[in-house]
C-alpha cells in the first residue's frame, strides 16, 4: 500500500509537468505526449568519488534523469484535458477573487489536476487528492502562498462537491493507455530542490 502511495505521489507530479509544460507551449497535452515534445524528470541520488569514504556525503546535489509516464499518470493528463472546461468552471467558482487566467501556471496545473482526480478517481479520497496537491505546490508552487491558496480553493470545491456539478462536467480517466518514454531535456527546480516541471524548446 504504501509502494502504491509512493507511486501515484510521483505521478501526479509527473501529470503536473506535462500539463505545465503544455500550457508554456501553447499546445494539448496530448500533441506534445505524441510528438515526444516534453518530459518528465526525476532526481536521482548523487553518487560519491571513488576515492570518497563511506560515511562522505556526496558534494554534488542529485541528477535530474530521464522518468517514464505510467498508466496512471497519463490518465491523469488526459483526463485533464478532456474534462478542462468543466474543471475549470469548478476552480473559477472557488477562487475568491482571482481569475484563471491570473494564477501562476504551475498552480494552475496543480488545481485542475487535483480537481479532476476529486471529480473522477472515485479510488482516491477527496482528502489525499487535496493534500497531495498542497505537497505539490509546496514544492513546485509559483507564489510563497501557492499551499495556501490551492488548499482554500480545493477545500471549498471539496465542500460542494455533492451539489449539482457545473454543466459539462463528465468523463473519466483513461485507462490502460501505454507508458510513454519521455525524451531528456532541461528542468525548472521547485523551492524544495527536486526536480519540477520540465519544458522542451523554450
Amino acid at each position: 500500500m504504501a509502494s502504491r502511495k509512493h507511486e501515484r505521489t510521483r505521478d501526479r507530479a509527473f501529470a503536473v509537468q506535462v500539463l505545465y509544460t503544455s500550457e508554456l507551449q501553447g499546445e494539448s497535452p496530448s500533441k506534445l505526449l505524441d510528438e515526444g515534445r516534453c518530459l518528465v524528470a526525476t532526481e536521482m541520488a548523487p553518487e560519491p568519488a571513488p576515492e570518497a569514504a563511506p560515511d562522505e556525503a556526496p558534494s554534488e546535489f542529485g541528477r535530474i534523469r530521464e522518468g517514464a509516464l505510467t498508466d496512471y499518470a497519463l490518465g491523469l493528463i488526459r483526463g485533464v484535458e478532456a474534462n478542462q472546461d468543466a474543471v475549470d468552471a469548478r476552480i473559477e467558482g472557488a477562487s475568491e477573487n482571482w481569475a484563471l487566467s491570473r494564477m501562476p501556471i504551475v498552480d494552475r496545473s496543480i488545481l485542475r489536476l487535483a480537481v479532476y482526480e476529486m471529480l473522477h478517481c472515485e479510488d482516491v479520497p477527496v482528502s489525499v487528492s487535496i493534500n497531495e496537491a498542497v505537497e505539490l505546490a509546496k514544492d513546485f508552487g509559483g507564489e510563497e502562498d501557492s499551499p495556501r491558496f490551492v488548499n482554500g480553493v480545493l477545500g471549498r470545491i471539496a465542500r460542494t462537491m455533492d451539489e449539482v456539478p457545473p454543466e459539462g462536467v463528465a468523463g473519466t480517466a483513461v485507462e490502460g493507455a501505454p507508458e510513454v518514454s519521455i525524451e531528456t531535456a532541461g528542468a525548472l527546480v521547485g523551492a524544495s530542490g527536486a526536480a519540477a516541471c520540465v519544458q522542451v524548446g523554450v
